[in-house]
């Protein structure tokens, strides 16, 4: 018990020290408004160096994740089906998919899946 208790105090004075020396260390501590900026050609810039962003693409990415996600919690479905009983297995399958396509139809229903707007 005592040992244990050695090493993890000791892992975690090596791991403070690293941490405290990597920030004492590091180049990144003096911030230059001149360094931070954009440069064209040694002067100002005409406007922001920051694409705009789209909302739309965002949501539609963050949609399509949840459902890369869901299709593979739909695998193991079809592999559990020889070991498991027969009317559990279309239950619960019929009460997953649902809730997909109920999410899915919602989706749709609030114009989220529209490029167009």
């Amino acid at each position: 018990m005592y040992i244990l208790i050695t090493m993890s105090l000791i892992i975690l004075m090596i791991a403070s020290i690293t941490m405290i020396l990597g920030s004492l260390l590091s180049k990144k501590t003096f911030f230059d408004r001149e360094k931070n900026s954009p440069f064209e050609c040694g002067f100002d810039p005409k406007s922001s160096a920051r694409m705009s962003f789209s909302l739309h693409f965002f949501l539609i990415a963050i949609i399509f994740l949840i459902f890369d996600v869901e299709i593979a919690l739909l695998l193991p479905i079809i592999v559990i089906l020889n070991v498991s009983n027969l009317l559990l297995w279309t239950s619960v399958s019929f009460f997953f998919i649902m809730i997909l396509l109920i999410g899915l139809y919602h989706e749709w229903n609030q114009g989220a899946l529209n490029w167009i707007n």
